[in-house]
């Protein structure tokens, strides 16, 4: 729970001999601090993940990893948590929370699990639990690493101010060309993960203007990510085709609303012409050897077509709602009482958009992960590694 005395995560499935460390996890963590406009809680949540099993002199052993993050508003803030979030006792003089906040799961979760009290809801819903995620997304990360795929991401757009696909490739084009990376090593350096600082200077003042009339901004993120071979995922069944799952991973991140791979939502407006990637020869030679000797002259679907990876860099972009708790309160009904009245407010982000695309990139690569293990699946990571890199020959 986000006010629980710590978030635990278990990974299952990952083969042995991965090269792990904590220090790469506690990276991935501090990166999704990251972006102005985050709220308080960033100012006592250290986010320090424990490798507790699985893991012996830097190498995962092929059983279940066992990882800890210790909650520090648990025991240091002042709303006295380890009373409201016991795990024993009755509750007897906690005061219960009544009041649904508009566009946040306490209306219906409430409901559908019979509380009086909305703070389960708020606990268990809470984009806190981003914090693990994130952490078992590094260790998907490593193991990607570790064979050559690198996972990166930037911020498109804060509420109204931002660039449309496309607009950026100029800076965008040569990082990918270097690997994903280079794109976080870029974005990760601006205060709100932008590649352009003409657009961060004006999402900047965007943010600062929703900050003081207690609003809160949404956006678009897109991850990028580099070194994947050809046919992860499938055309033959409709559960396993990637772009599927990916778009499932997106939205399975809280405040999260749409996903696009690719050019896919202006591709619904153009002619074919001008939307389907052309075949050509790798090497210009005219040799007609193979479809290895073939690749794509453009990547407008995204690396994926059929469902499978196509060899050329991912593009997912994932699309944030504002967050739905608010400075400034909308109004609701109590549940106890029946009456309208302003919601109540629940400490919060003007925008974690930033800090969302860190959240994508860890998804993205559990998902590859996965990809890759349904695909090449063996006990040792070793004999992974040699199947990928033959078909990459």
């Amino acid at each position: 729970e986000s006010h629980g005395p710590a978030l635990t995560g278990i990974v299952e499935g990952l083969p042995a001999g991965v090269p792990v460390t904590e220090d790469a996890i506690h990276e991935q963590l501090r990166r999704r601090w990251l972006g102005f406009g985050r709220g308080g809680r960033a100012k006592i949540e250290t986010d320090r993940a424990e490798l507790r099993a699985g893991v012996r002199f830097g190498r995962t052993m092929g059983s279940p990893v066992a990882l800890v993050i210790e909650n520090a508003a648990f025991a240091r803030d002042k709303a006295g948590w380890p009373e409201v979030m016991a795990v024993g006792g009755t509750g007897e003089g906690i005061d219960k929370v009544t009041l649904p906040r508009p566009g946040h799961a306490d209306l219906v979760g409430a409901d559908k699990y019979g509380f009086d009290d909305i703070r389960p809801v708020i606990e268990r819903s809470s984009a806190r639990e981003t914090a693990m995620r994130v952490a078992c997304g590094s260790l998907a990360r490593q193991l990607l690493a570790a064979l050559g795929v690198e996972v990166g991401s930037h911020v498109l757009r804060v509420g109204a101010v931002g660039a449309e696909p496309g607009d950026l490739d100029g800076l965008l084009a040569p990082l990918v060309a270097g690997g994903a990376l280079g794109v976080s090593r870029v974005s990760d350096a601006s205060e709100l993960r932008m590649l352009s600082p003409e657009l961060t200077e004006r999402a900047l003042a965007h943010v600062r203007e929703a900050k003081a009339s207690g609003d809160s901004l949404g956006g678009v993120y897109e991850v990028v990510v580099t070194g994947l071979p050809a046919g992860l995922g499938s055309y033959v069944h409709w559960d396993r085709r990637l772009d599927g799952r990916l778009g499932q991973a997106i939205l399975s991140i809280q405040a999260q609303k749409a996903v696009e791979i690719g050019d896919g939502i202006a591709a619904a407006a153009l002619p074919g012409s001008r939307v389907h990637d052309e075949i050509v020869h790798r090497d210009g030679d005219g040799n007609r050897d193979g479809a290895e000797r073939l690749h794509r002259a453009s990547n407008r679907a995204g690396g994926l077509e059929g469902g499978m990876t196509t060899g050329m860099p991912l593009v997912v972009r994932g699309f944030m709602k504002p967050i739905p708790t608010l400075i400034r309160p909308l109004m609701t009904v109590d549940r106890a009482s029946g009456e309208a009245t302003p919601t109540r407010y629940e400490r919060s982000d003007v925008t974690s958009v930033p800090a969302a695309a860190v959240v994508a990139e860890a998804v993205v690569c559990w998902t590859l992960a996965e990809a890759i293990l349904d695909r090449y699946g063996a006990d040792r990571f070793d004999r992974i590694a040699e199947a990928v890199a033959r078909d990459r020959r």
